[in-house]
């Protein structure tokens, strides 16, 4: 039944400018214009329907009240109530239309509480992807989404997407108040929906933005975000609970390192959760690293400009696909690390940058807030909510995703004031110094918060300079990492590598110089995807020489990582010898292991991690100076180091590598016990591709005092190749 107004009950007067902003969407508290308000005695109902034909009130028993336009598509009425506690609107579109209900946005109160308020104000919102973002639920009844964002310095918000035609005017947000926050539940909105907050800037500019809470995002170009729910069911409780318990410092960690697009291109995240499970685990690595997989717009940054921080890339599939390869890897045993980019973001305009009109997550001044080298933006740390932003989001992926590390990238850049800036380009902190106070406090904030709410993850470092305790605790004053990547022990032996061999003996000490500080910091020796792009040419190309050369120089090398103290990290498509150097867009070249020098290489990483599993001494004391000792550490004349690991009960493995083109026969070393000793590796051997110089898979020790030790054994020394022993005792036992 419909019924008219009533008469007896004043509708709530509003003025010109109230009622002008609300049709216009730019009202900075819609919901105290629409929705139901006690006024007069009676209950005034408003609605904003711009060219609706008839608009009429459902009342909650089933009636209906009759509605009139009264400005810029608002329509009212009143009724004799002292309460209406729901109520929906019938809406006749144009003449002879079947009229539909909808239910009333403005009728819902806040579906974000006081006690978040509170957290977002203060910065301590460690859940703030709970609090903040598109969300899919029911309220009183009412299936819908709500939409909250923080924009402090705006004049009004709307969301526009596809459950409203792009038109935001009936969906502006309301300001909760000092909070900066804007909310709004949207009845009918739901999973699978494109939207964008519309923002009118303070210079009275409307600005297009992607959510930067999105949980997903439109496949790029494409820049919508994109309302999301997860019904994923984990099933790696077991994993969980073995990382929980474990010392990463003593345990295994040799990192596979990933660009997920370019692995075998066209693979999506479930086909992954299969093929590269499958060969991770063939090879042996514990741990893979994907470069960045946040929503980021240009592919070749390889996901290092990131435009969505709490959405990963929807090139590869949806958010639940990837905890789906992340729960299969765990299930295999495999960890997973993901780089995190925290230090800077693009400038694109629908994204991050000037987000309500004003630098808001990027400092104002331009000597803080652009990065010189990237043409980014740097953000502002020092600004609580965007702290929180960013410690909320380092929870969110070991959280939601139950990744076991996250690798920050560009730390150097983020310590120091004039990091690639010029006299005059930077400002002093306020002791007059070069550090960069504000981002070190964040760096200390992330790790402790990280420790503390996901038990046994690590925060791994990619930290080129000397600056102190990096990986030393947050209550001594570090920055509180787990893990350093040893910049420096990679830049100095690929210098060493690029050496011809005749000229290496007067470079030695860039092969040795990393045992000087490498107990001041928890390191992993990375050989990362920097080193294989931009025209550095692979890493198999680093080294002189012809093809056979230069295979045995990089099978030596690689011996070499994974027995120097650290955990080893190396780039996909290094295990098998790449030739060419890297291209996000060509994908690997798998085809190469047609022949035996690549396959040789890729069995030679298959049998070193094999051999690492076997004997804890490579790295069960990689951060204790009683875990390394030098046998021969200065023998530059013949281009050969050799040195012992010792595992926690003292048992040996003893490594000898030769960076020269020659073979040394009857090459005496100290040995650290006597009897006999396996030659458990030579990455000389045939199977590798090798010349098959070696010691035909045994020595015996003599009782012949060398170097202070009582022991010594003649070698054959393998040309550009390495030599790993372990007494017989450790497999005879």
């Amino acid at each position: 039944m419909t019924e008219t107004p009533t008469p007896s009950v004043p509708a709530m007067p509003l003025g010109e400018h109230a009622l002008g902003a609300t049709a216009a969407g730019s009202h900075h508290d819609p919901h105290s214009v629409l929705g139901a308000h006690e006024y007069g005695g009676g209950i005034t109902v408003r609605t904003l329907k711009p060219l609706a034909h008839v608009v009429e009130l459902v009342l909650p028993e089933g009636g209906t009240v009759t509605m009139e336009h009264e400005r810029g598509g608002i329509w009212v009425t009143t009724v004799a109530r002292t309460a209406l506690p729901s109520h929906r609107i019938r809406v006749t579109w144009s003449a002879g239309d079947e009229p539909v209900d909808l239910e009333e946005p403005y009728r819902f109160l806040p579906t974000i509480g006081e006690l978040d308020l509170h957290l977002i104000r203060e910065g301590r919102h460690e859940e703030l992807w709970r609090a903040l973002g598109a969300h899919v639920r029911t309220v009183d009844g009412v299936e819908g989404t709500s939409f909250a964002v923080w924009a402090p310095n705006a004049r009004a918000v709307q969301v526009v997407g596809s459950f409203n035609g792009w038109d935001g005017r009936g969906h502006a947000l309301r300001s909760l108040g000092e909070s900066g926050v804007w909310e709004l539940f949207v009845p009918g909105a739901g999973d699978g929906e494109v939207y964008k907050y519309r923002i009118l800037g303070a210079d009275g500019t409307w600005r297009d933005k992607a959510d930067p809470m999105a949980r997903f995002a439109e496949v790029p170009p494409a820049t919508g975000s994109v309302i999301t729910r997860s019904d994923f069911e984990w099933s790696d409780e077991h994993w969980l609970a073995e990382r929980a318990g474990r010392d990463p410092l003593a345990s295994r960690m040799s990192v596979y390192e990933v660009h997920l697009a370019s692995w075998r291109p066209g693979l999506g995240y479930r086909e992954l959760a299969d093929e590269l499970t499958e060969y991770v685990r063939d090879m042996g690595f514990t741990h893979v690293e994907f470069m960045p997989v946040a929503e980021h717009p240009f592919g070749g940054s390889w996901g290092y400009q990131v435009t969505g921080y709490y959405a990963p890339t929807s090139r590869l599939g949806s958010p639940d696909e990837l905890r789906h390869l992340v729960d299969t890897l765990h299930n295999a045993g495999i960890g997973v690390i993901l780089d995190w980019v925290p230090a800077h973001f693009p400038k694109d305009e629908w994204a991050l940058g000037r987000f309500d009109g004003t630098p808001l997550y990027e400092h104002a001044d331009p000597r803080r807030g652009e990065h010189p080298d990237w043409g980014t933006y740097i953000f502002d740390t020092g600004r609580h909510e965007v702290r929180n932003f960013l410690v909320a989001n380092a929870c969110y992926w070991l959280e939601e995703f139950h990744v076991d590390a996250l690798r920050v990238d560009a730390v150097a850049s983020m310590l120091y004031l004039d990091y690639s800036r010029e006299d005059g380009q930077w400002v002093a902190n306020r002791h007059g110094g070069r550090e960069d106070l504000e981002n070190i406090a964040f760096l200390q904030e992330a790790t402790a918060t990280a420790y503390k709410r996901a038990p046994g993850i690590m925060m791994i470092a990619e930290e080129s300079t000397s600056f102190p305790g990096v990986t030393r605790p947050t209550d001594a004053g570090g920055l509180g990492f787990g893990f350093k990547w040893n910049m420096g022990w990679m830049h100095d032996t690929l210098e060493y590598l690029g050496q011809d061999p005749i000229h290496r003996q007067y470079h030695h000490g860039e092969l040795t110089f990393s045992m000087v500080y490498q107990y001041s910091e928890n390191f992993v020796l990375p050989l990362s995807h920097d080193e294989v792009v931009h025209g550095k040419g692979s890493l198999l190309r680093k080294a002189p020489g012809d093809d056979r050369q230069q295979a045995a120089t990089l099978r030596a090398y690689l011996a070499f990582q994974w027995t120097h103290p650290g955990k080893q990290l190396i780039f996909m498509g290094i295990e098998f010898a790449q030739g060419t150097e890297w291209s996000e867009q060509a994908g690997l070249p798998w085809w190469l292991l047609e022949y035996p020098l690549h396959r040789g290489a890729q069995q030679l990483v298959r049998d070193l991690n094999a051999l690492q599993a076997e004997f804890p001494a490579l790295y069960e004391r990689d951060q204790e100076p009683g875990g390394f000792e030098w046998l021969i550490g200065d023998d530059a004349e013949h281009n050969v180091l050799s040195f012992v690991r010792r595992d926690a009960a003292g048992d040996p493995v003893v490594a000898v590598v030769n960076f020269s083109a020659q073979p040394w026969h009857d090459y005496r070393i100290p040995l650290p016990e006597g009897g006999t000793w396996l030659e458990v590796l030579n990455s000389d051997a045939p199977v590798y591709g090798g010349s098959g110089v070696g010691n035909l898979g045994r020595v015996h020790a003599e009782a012949l005092p060398l170097h202070g030790r009582d022991h010594s054994v003649r070698l054959s020394v393998p040309p550009l190749g390495a030599v790993l022993l372990a007494p017989s005792r450790l497999r005879e036992a």
